[in-house]
């Protein structure tokens, strides 16, 4: 199995990660700093480092090229003071695991730490095709740890939102990204889904394509958003004749926290539209 590796014993938040890791059951060590976290990389190996919570993002991204000339295949949790878009892109094109800012959820870190560890598949599971600050696109495998990875991106890509409309906007984006793998794709890693997201003056887009065959409204008996407005739990004992997991509230939930929800024809493309205050600045 393999260890986590929690650099700064001196911090709460590192403490309370440790010990939320060591809850699930999996090895973890504390290092003093980043010298003794280069120390330790040197006499052992570790599946995953999470960064100190006070670092920036460019000196985790510095520290990173020092941690991989050591343990080439190694995967990093950032955690840091704050960050920029540019600095966001930074650590996409680096290949980080995930990045985190204020307020930390040390339970959901330890969580994403501990399925990063013994996760193999990770390195090209997220390829940048374009990036600058406003517009990032990505193609992602269809994984639902990968889902997890890209949330914590475009979370913090959107840190300049209001905390209430980014809250809206990501959990739109979260339900049309797994219902884009889960549906368009099966959750097949070898398929792919592509995601672009723009921030314009006045709005936050997120576009997702799937590889899927698409759907028409009125084929989705499963999805609580056909549901006749006589029946509003119609989609649950057709789920249940199914076969499938409870659910189908998706599209119906993204729906209703963003302005504008638009499909393509066929209904494997998907346009997320949120309006947004001009003056909350511009990424």
């Amino acid at each position: 199995m393999s260890r986590v590796l929690v650099i700064g014993s001196d911090s709460q938040v590192s403490r309370e990660i440790g010990s939320a890791i060591s809850a699930i059951g999996f090895p973890m060590e504390h290092s003093a700093g980043h010298a003794d976290a280069l120390q330790r990389l040197r006499k052992r190996s570790f599946g995953v480092v999470i960064t100190h919570p006070d670092s920036t993002v460019e000196e985790d991204l510095a520290l990173l090229d020092e941690m991989r000339a050591i343990r080439p295949g190694l995967k990093s949790i950032v955690l840091a003071r704050h960050s920029t878009p540019d600095e966001v892109i930074a650590a996409l094109r680096a290949r980080v695991f995930a990045c985190f800012t204020p307020p930390f959820d040390a339970d959901e870190i330890a969580n994403l730490a501990c399925s990063a560890a013994s996760d193999s598949q990770w390195r090209d599971d997220i390829q940048v095709l374009s990036a600058k600050p406003g517009w990032v696109s990505v193609r992602v495998n269809c994984r639902l740890i990968t889902a997890e990875r890209l949330m914590t991106f475009a979370n913090e890509l959107n840190a300049q939102l209001p905390e209430d409309t980014r809250q809206e906007m990501m959990q739109a984006f979260r339900e049309i990204l797994l219902n884009a793998m889960e549906h368009g794709a099966a959750f097949n890693p070898e398929q792919v889904v592509e995601v672009t997201a723009v921030r314009t003056g006045r709005a936050m887009v997120f576009y997702v394509r799937d590889p899927g065959s698409g759907f028409r409204r009125e084929s989705l008996t499963h999805a609580a958003i056909a549901n006749p407005a006589d029946d509003p739990a119609a989609h649950i004992l057709q789920r249940e004749a199914e076969g499938m997991r409870p659910g189908g509230y998706g599209l119906l939930l993204a729906g209703g926290t963003v302005d504008e929800l638009i499909y393509s024809d066929i209904g494997n493309e998907v346009l997320l539209i949120k309006y947004v205050d001009s003056a909350s600045g511009h990424q």
